[in-house]
């Protein structure tokens, strides 16, 4: 990878590599998920899944089967049955793993079922091979797994290679993993043990998937993208299945922690990112970035960018917008070209419709706010934070110095710089801004 990251916590659709198998373990049901780490690489990961798991350490890189026996050594016994996946494997389907587990389960002599994938063009994975092979060219026994690194000579085309997800009865891989010889890479490959189950004439298993991009593993960086690529193919057509419409696959991007509700559209050119959720009947895009923000029913993003935002229902945002983190969006509030609001709640049927900034601000109800308002929230020093009442009227140009507030109902006139409190009702005008008598 050529990288200071470790490679399990390279990202692909928004999420680190390792999250992958072990989301998909707990899908599963497993009730114990081990992670296999190096010293060099155990804090970094830790830092990524915390104790929702168990650890072992491999000392030394030593291969995949040195890695199982350090997991299996952590175990005070073995239980019945062993599910093993690799970290970088993000394409993976629950469905696949569970009829991997189900397949291996209902055999009763059965001591290794592997995951394969049929017809796949991979020259860096290990090629099963059969004893027998039926007519359809894939069910007989399994003989061996001839890794990459071990091949005498190369080879192309399709072939049926192994994904790297095992399923072991446990007493039968406890007894042998020890004794795995190294090839002659150096390494203790775990899929060595098909051939110490063959030669004893044993039960060994591959099961193919149905879907070939399962075995794309991640070994370089023009693998993270192919792998991306394919996943993100795979999420966008999941909400397609679930009712979202995506007007070109292409320029849309959904990483694996969004969620989207039925009949929203979803234009050209956006990225929704991060744990964002979006509500029905909405119109994202085009051009909208939307990263670990809720949006409600009914909403319009047009080219802009909202991080860590709340969005009620019935808004309507862009172009040209910038929702930064902790601002909360009431319901049918209107924010127009070239607004931006920080750390601040804008209450329900709220209007900014031009080059506004509201920072660290409260806005009520109701309000209007002109064109060119801002909340003058910093003085050099300390953050501080301005009110603005329900229904009140800011006029275009408005500098609000905060701390202050303008009460409900009132007024601030054209261009008016305000550091004084505004009454509720009442009117200020002016550089520096004076309260004037209400006409009636």
């Amino acid at each position: 990878m050529r990288s200071r990251t470790p490679k399990p916590l390279h990202r692909v659709a928004g999420k680190e590599l390792i999250r992958f198998p072990v989301e998909l373990l707990a899908g599963c049901g497993v009730q114990q998920i081990m992670v296999v780490a190096s010293p060099d690489n155990f804090d970094a990961i830790y830092s990524v899944l915390g104790d929702g798991v168990t650890y072992a350490v491999q000392p030394n890189p030593d291969g995949t089967a040195d890695a199982l026996a350090c997991a299996l050594a952590q175990l005070p016994t073995v239980p019945p049955l062993v599910l093993v996946m690799a970290g970088d494997t993000p394409l993976v389907r629950l469905e696949s793993v569970q009829k991997l587990a189900a397949e291996h389960a209902s055999v009763p002599d059965r001591r290794m079922t592997i995951l394969s994938a049929a017809d796949a063009f991979s020259e860096d994975l290990g090629r099963i091979e059969r004893a027998s092979v039926t007519s359809d060219g894939r069910v007989g026994s399994v003989s061996a797994i001839v890794e990459a690194a071990d091949r005498v000579r190369q080879t192309y085309g399709p072939a049926e290679v192994n994904t790297g997800v095992y399923c072991f009865s446990g007493d039968w891989v406890a007894e042998h993993i020890g004794n795995v010889a190294p090839a002659p890479s150096g390494e203790r490959y775990l899929t060595a043990l098909v051939a110490t189950g063959a030669d004893r004439g044993e039960d060994i298993a591959a099961m193919p998937i149905a879907l070939a991009d399962e075995s794309m593993g991640v070994n370089t960086r023009e693998q993270l993208a192919g792998v991306e690529a394919a996943l993100r193919d795979r999420i966008n057509c999941h909400w397609m299945a679930n009712g979202v419409t995506i007007v070109d696959l292409a320029t849309t991007y959904i990483d694996a922690g969004v969620a989207i509700g039925m009949d929203t559209v979803v234009l050209p050119n956006t990225m929704l990112s991060g744990n964002t959720n979006i509500g029905e009947e909405c119109q994202i895009g085009p051009n909208s970035v939307i990263q670990d923000t809720h949006i409600g029913d009914r909403c319009r993003v047009l080219a802009s960018f909202l991080e860590g935002a709340h969005v009620a229902s019935d808004v309507s945002i862009g172009p040209y917008c910038h929702l930064r983190p902790d601002t909360s969006i009431a319901n049918g509030v209107h924010l127009g070209n070239f607004v931006e609001v920080k750390n601040s709640h804008v209450g329900a049927n709220t209007a900014a419709g031009h080059f506004c900034y509201l920072g660290d601000a409260d806005i009520g109800a109701g309000a209007n706010i002109g064109a060119g308002t801002v909340t003058c929230n910093f003085d050099g020093v300390e953050k501080h934070r301005t009110a603005v009442g329900d229904g009140a009227f800011i006029g275009s140009d408005t500098m609000l110095v905060a701390p202050v507030s303008v009460g409900r109902g009132a007024a601030t006139g054209a261009g008016s710089v305000v550091t004084k409190d505004v009454p509720a009702g009442r009117r200020a005008v002016g550089v520096p801004a004076r309260l004037i008598p209400n006409v009636e």
